[in-house]
């Protein structure tokens, strides 16, 4: 197995490109793989597919035919694969399985259904992950101000997300359910930089791990998408790892303690990744803090623990623990009152604690006329002087971030469904807020009122309201 002095994926000195572009393995040794993983692995792709020609082998396992050549001679000489047929060129050439080699594959499936991409080693995952954490390009002043210009945030709050992202520090966001929290957050992700390489699975003893996501590990895009393309024409690669942009992944109210842990995956004869470790190199959000079926102490602390020590603990069946890295950046975000909802030790691991308030009445009117060119919506400006004088004045109800997307969401509504183009007008507003509340102008389900939980985020609204947050 190979060491991290002397895996190519812990070289010093390398740059995003050759992090995310990695040359593939000549030998099995190469790829730090048991031969007898591999040679199990090459028998159960057969005994599935049936008699494979070796161009086929080797998209489907995700090794380079030098390695596959090496296994297969073994299996010949082995007596448990044959060459099926074999054409005039050196790749044109199929195998199967003889009758010892179906009984032997038949056996390993019993052991381990796996037949996917093969994986990396956990010394080279480790290595790669520390090397694309040290290779993490820095968030600017200038960049950060140029990507939130359109979220209308105060100087004050877009210092304490530029120093904290900057830094790699915890962030708790708070503030009353619709002042725009999640989308904040998963802005902040999206403005990571640099791309990174992931491996589809990765060996841990003799089990195997899946950890690339298409969902939380999007393919490069726009320059970095080029970027990618072109290091990919220069060199070959492993193709065992994926490249893709940082990832970002977010958890909400339905997480429980057993999730943060791998999952067994029993028809594929793998685990699925925990999401520590498929947020590696990324950034995970835990949204609805304080709504989840475990203590937001716990869930906090265990996140931030992880991210303190680089590492996380993580179990297989029979009870097998090992460490796995844990590179990651953490934001948290709740509608409850930070104060209320965890205790000092904890408060004290958050890095940046950011409220995130309605907005101000000239940052509210912008918000709106930028949601209605998206809506594509004919402005008023009667009628948005109408929308914060009279409805929003007249239910006492704060200027969140949420609401304007909301409002006219519905006017489209509403208007697709009568034929008409969308239009802003008291009549179009007095119907989508009458749509959006249980009765006009008492309030928003789940406004302040008679719960007793409403109420909080109302009165946290209050104490959170920064001009221009």
């Amino acid at each position: 197995m190979l060491s991290l002095d002397s895996s190519p994926y812990a070289l010093p000195g390398a740059d995003a490109e050759s992090a995310s572009v990695l040359p593939p393995p000549r030998s099995l040794r190469d790829t730090g793989l048991p031969q007898q993983f591999v040679v199990d692995l090459i028998g159960k792709a057969l005994y599935v597919a049936g008699k494979t020609h070796l161009p086929t082998l080797t998209t489907r396992l995700h090794l380079p035919i030098t390695v596959l050549r090496e296994a297969l001679d073994f299996m010949v000489t082995e007596h448990v694969a044959e060459v099926a047929w074999r054409g005039e060129s050196d790749i044109d050439i199929q195998y199967q399985l003889t009758v010892a080699g179906k009984q032997r594959a038949a056996a390993s499936m019993e052991r381990c259904r796996y037949t996917g991409p093969a994986p990396v080693t956990l010394e080279a995952y480790r290595a790669m992950v520390e090397r694309q954490a040290l290779q993490a390009p820095p968030l600017g002043a200038e960049e950060l101000g140029a990507d939130f210009a359109d979220q209308l945030l105060s100087p004050r709050v877009l210092q304490m997300l530029g120093a904290a992202m900057y830094a790699g520090r915890t962030i708790l966001l708070y503030g009353p359910s619709g002042s725009g929290k999640s989308t904040l957050a998963r802005k902040l992700g999206a403005l990571q930089q640099g791309l990174i390489a992931v491996p589809h699975a990765v060996l841990v003893g003799q089990d195997v791990v899946q950890v690339y996501d298409p969902l939380d590990h999007p393919a490069p895009h726009g320059p970095q998408a080029r970027q990618s393309r072109l290091a990919a024409e220069r060199r070959s690669a492993d193709t065992r790892w994926v490249q893709c942009e940082r990832p970002v992944v977010a958890l909400d109210a339905d997480i429980t303690a057993d999730m943060l842990d791998l999952q067994a995956d029993i028809p594929n004869g793998c685990y699925r990744a925990a999401p520590q470790l498929k947020a590696n190199n990324g950034l995970l959000i835990v949204d609805d803090l304080g709504r989840q079926r475990m203590a937001a102490c716990e869930l906090l602390n265990r996140f931030s623990q992880a991210q303190e020590l680089r590492r996380s603990q993580l179990s297989l069946a029979g009870g097998y623990h090992f460490e796995a890295p844990c590179r990651m950046r953490l934001l948290f975000a709740t509608s409850l009152a930070p104060d209320t909802l965890l205790d000092a030790p904890s408060l004290r691991r958050v890095g940046y604690k950011i409220p995130v308030g309605p907005l101000g009445a000239a940052s509210y009117r912008a918000l709106f006329r930028q949601q209605c060119l998206a809506f594509g919506v004919l402005y008023d400006d009667a009628a948005l002087h109408y929308l914060m004088d009279e409805l929003h004045a007249g239910s006492a109800l704060p200027l969140l971030a949420a609401y304007p997307q909301e409002i006219l969401a519905r006017i489209v509504d509403f208007a697709g469904f009568n034929g008409t183009s969308p239009r802003l007008t008291i009549a179009a507003l007095d119907q989508a807020w009458t749509s959006m509340f249980t009765s006009e102008g008492a309030g928003m389900v789940g406004a302040a009122g008679d719960d007793p939980m409403a109420q909080l985020v109302d009165q946290l609204a209050q104490r959170s309201a920064y001009p221009g947050v």
